[in-house]
């Protein structure tokens, strides 16, 4: 096995162990539930908003350890960030995981967040991944209804 190969491992199950932010947040300014409907992972994003600013965000929900991990360290990417900032985060993360940013040859803000590039390499597994930032995605624009992920 890789060094990456083992290194993306043991983050993925460090973060589904002892998700960071993992808790409901107590009068939120905003409130996201997602759901991928195909494997049954679902959380629920609890947003902070002070001005143009994330001041707090948590989750709660149930899924497998790569939804977990990864709205485990998306939370900790986005706390402190403005909302601008938290697009950028979101889009490229997308990108990657699709396959259409390379993390390691193209700018990016991503960070320890390029940890999650090898999921890429499962297809069926990139909607597990982007969930929980899909999920954010919609809490940032204001919508209210459930996020069922299609991509």
């Amino acid at each position: 096995m890789s060094e990456t190969n083992e290194l993306y491992q043991q983050v993925i199950l460090d973060h589904n162990r002892k998700p960071r932010n993992f808790k409901v947040l107590e009068q939120p300014t905003r409130e996201q539930m997602g759901h991928n409907p195909l494997c049954g992972d679902e959380l629920t994003i609890y947003l902070e908003l002070e001005g143009d600013l994330i001041r707090d965000i948590t989750f709660q929900g149930s899924g497998c350890a790569i939804s977990k991990a990864s709205a485990s360290m998306m939370t900790v990417s986005v706390k402190g960030k403005t909302l601008a900032e938290a697009e950028t985060l979101f889009r490229e993360f997308h990108q990657m995981v699709k396959g259409e940013l390379d993390p390691e040859t193209a700018p990016n803000h991503l960070g320890r967040l390029t940890i999650l590039a090898g999921v890429r390499e499962f297809p069926a597994r990139v909607k597990c991944a982007s969930l929980a930032w899909h999920t954010l995605h919609a809490a940032l624009e204001g919508k209210s209804d459930p996020l069922l992920i299609k991509e």
